[in-house]
């Protein structure tokens, strides 16, 4: 199965992380994945795809799966070099200024109070000074004033940043509330239960009370502190419309289509806050309903642009949001580990001669998360071996993920090359789900900006001697149609009829991929294209040519996903073009060997089963002339019969398949010379020493008493 590359070196400071990794892979000699069926790299694309690839699969193909979702150092320097000791000098002034009362008591009056909030005032009141851990949206800002207001009632002191927590002693000096936003603990210097027993006492003299409020990963080493949850959307927006409009409006307004898409996804506070000045617009009749269907879009876009823009976040946390954009709703610990690959391309871009520092321990998980606005649970994964449990992430809001990688591609682009780089590691990956998403990345970016996304991945894999990269290329053209752009099929068209070998592969899968959406143009492109193609040979190694190996691959695809359209159109032809012919016959055979799971009944002989209960009359005849036409050619006969022999062992275990057997066997036997084929696989079946079939002996004696 899938082999993983070796892991490439950390990139010196004067080459790029791309060069470094062919350099790596130039002298590891690692061993190529082995090329990937045609029809298991079609169920990894549905599998771990976005919800609308299911459109490739919405016909009565058997493949869905269920589900339950500083310094400086050498060299020479010229100027003045000024030396410090010690740390940084105190501002003189230490305060940033007063809260006004006005915005304290317009805040009273729509506040609304949590068990997070309950928790931290209870120990304000008792320990005099609180620190309050929250996510920068999260309100912690004004949960933070509410306390100083609810203790004191009098005014509240901004307090300026201190060069370390002892520095803080000097300026509690009255009965204020304080109010010291955003410290920095350092790790060097983490907040520690000394300090806080020196706060505690200062205030206890003086009168005062003090909130500190610190990000989720600020150092604080045994120093208790309460962890601000904000209350639920609809609580805050309740507490900012009732008021406003009365107890019974709000319970009308809350039922509204609107509201409840709102109230569905988690928005911090300032967000839900603007949401309820609009909804009292609309309820005074001054806005339209419209303005709140659209804007969740635009939150959602405003949030990205801050967490983009925000001079104050790590660059770490921002390459976690880009990749948790294309691993949304996937395994959370897939997200984290390749957002610090991308993290190191980002570091490189912006600052080439300075090496990134990954901490191998620091945010929780749920930190993390709560900083990106998603949720995680436990979920499942299809892989290559089965169902497996996995902790899944997602975002909250739908849009974000397309709007997030969208506003990179288009708004930031000096990220374009790290994040191609990133993408080009992705599509390498030795998981399915990786190289999938790296594809499903491609094609949103293909829908934001289709040149340049052409130029720098799609046509770069088409044109690269690997065929995985190519099997990439038609993944990110096919999620591309998918997502309505236009200009996919004329360069597939082009791509199909043109002279480059390897971006007519890419053509050929992308078509026979979205079969199930263009049917017929897809059907009519290949037939046209195979009428010029020599007739499909295998080596000594019984190998096909790779360019008969791709048309065999897309009419498969074709003839398993659209079914009886192409069944009856390629049946038709049996008796046309000797090469048509040929290649509809491989592709057939190749169908019989696939199966909906591994050791589940074979999906053409279940099609079969359930043609033959249907009444299908058509559809019956037209599966048992290709098997007619496989066991009279020479050449695919023995193959045939192979591919009945495991038929017949997988019947063993399943009444269902053996009664679908016995009723084709009857008329694949009806041609004497095939009677004699199969009643031999039979008997050698039945008269194993090795693992004797009891099915083959009861099929047997159905065909003989015909």
């Amino acid at each position: 199965m899938s082999q993983e590359k070796t892991a490439p070196t950390e990139p010196a400071e004067d080459q790029s992380p791309q060069e470094a990794e062919e350099k790596q892979e130039d002298r590891s000699g690692a061993p190529e994945r082995q090329r990937q069926e045609a029809w298991v790299a079609r169920k990894a694309l549905i599998q771990h795809g976005p919800s609308y690839v299911m459109s490739l699969d919405r016909t009565a193909s058997a493949t869905q799966v269920g589900r339950d979702q500083f310094g400086v150092s050498g060299g020479t320097v010229n100027g003045n070099v000024n030396n410090y000791f010690g740390g940084p000098a105190e501002p003189a002034e230490h305060f940033a200024g007063v809260e006004p009362p006005k915005r304290l008591a317009e805040l009273a009056d729509v506040f609304c109070g949590c068990p997070s909030f309950e928790q931290a005032l209870a120990r304000l009141r008792t320990d005099k000074v609180v620190i309050l851990s929250g996510g920068r949206d999260s309100g912690r800002r004004s949960a933070a004033l509410m306390l100083l207001h609810r203790v004191t009632g009098g005014s509240v002191r901004h307090l300026v940043q201190p060069a370390s927590p002892a520095a803080l002693l000097a300026r509690l000096d009255s009965s204020d509330g304080y109010l010291l936003l955003d410290f920095a603990a350092p790790r060097s210097n983490p907040l520690r239960e000394s300090h806080l027993i020196g706060l505690r006492d200062r205030l206890e003299r003086s009168g005062g009370h003090l909130v500190i409020t610190v990000e989720p990963s600020a150092a604080l080493d045994d120093v208790p502190f309460v962890r601000w949850e904000p209350p639920p959307a609809e609580d805050m927006l309740q507490a900012h419309v009732s008021p406003r409009v009365g107890e019974t409006a709000w319970q009308e307004l809350r039922g509204i289509a609107p509201v409840k898409d709102f109230l569905a996804r988690q928005h911090p506070p300032a967000t839900v806050e603007t949401f309820a000045g609009r909804l009292v617009a609309v309820h005074r009749g001054e806005a339209e309903e419209q303005v709140l269907a659209d804007f969740s879009e635009q939150a959602v876009e405003a949030q990205i642009a801050r967490w983009l823009t925000d001079d104050q976040r790590k660059l770490r946390d921002k390459a976690f949001l880009v990749s948790l954009a294309v691993f949304d709703k996937a395994p959370y610990a897939v997200a984290a580990e390749l957002a610090d690959v991308l993290y190191v391309r980002l570091q490189h871009t912006a600052d080439p001669h300075r090496s990134p520092v990954i901490p191998l321990f620091d945010s929780s998980r749920e930190e993390r998360l709560s900083l990106a606005h998603a949720r995680g649970y436990v979920g499942t994964e299809v892989t290559e071996w089965g169902v497996v449990g996995q902790f899944i992430a997602e975002f909250r809001a739908d849009p974000t993920a397309n709007a997030l990688l969208e506003a990179v591609w288009n708004l930031h682009p000096s990220t374009r090359l790290p994040l191609v780089e990133w993408i080009r590691h992705l599509a390498e990956d030795g998981r399915p789900l990786v190289r999938t998403r790296a594809a499903t990345a491609t094609a949103l970016l293909a829908k934001a900006d289709f040149s340049s996304a052409m130029a720098h991945l799609v046509e770069p894999w088409a044109d690269a001697p690997d065929p995985d990269s190519w099997l990439t290329a038609a993944n990110a053209l096919t999620l591309a149609h998918l997502l309505e752009v236009d200009t996919v099929l004329p360069v597939l068209r082009k791509w199909c009829t043109g002279d480059a070998d390897r971006r007519r592969w890419t053509a050929i899968r992308a078509y026979s991929l979205l079969g199930p959406v263009v049917p017929d143009e897809t059907l009519d492109v290949l037939l046209n294209a195979i009428q010029g193609q020599p007739l499909p040979e295998r080596d000594e190694d019984g190998e096909l040519a790779e360019g008969a190996q791709q048309f065999a691959d897309a009419l498969e695809l074709l003839l398993l996903a659209v079914r009886e359209p192409v069944l009856s159109a390629l049946a038709d032809r049996l008796d046309s073009g000797h090469t048509v012919r040929a290649y509809a016959a491989l592709a057939f055979l190749q169908a019989c060997k696939q199966t909906e799971q591994p050791r589940d009944r074979p999906l053409v002989l279940h099609w079969y089963a359930d043609a033959v209960t249907a009444d299908e009359g058509t559809t019956a005849g037209h599966l048992v002339a290709f098997w007619q036409t496989l066991m009279g050619d020479r050449t695919s006969g023995e193959e045939a019969l192979d591919v009945l022999r495991s038929w017949v062992r997988q019947a063993d275990a399943s009444p269902e398949s053996e009664s679908a057997l016995a009723a084709l066997l009857r008329h694949i036997t009806a041609e004497p010379p095939n009677e004699r084929r199969v009643g031999h696989l039979l008997r050698t079946l039945r008269d194993s020493r090795v693992s004797p079939s009891p099915a083959a002996g009861r099929l047997l004696d159905h065909v003989s008493g015909r």
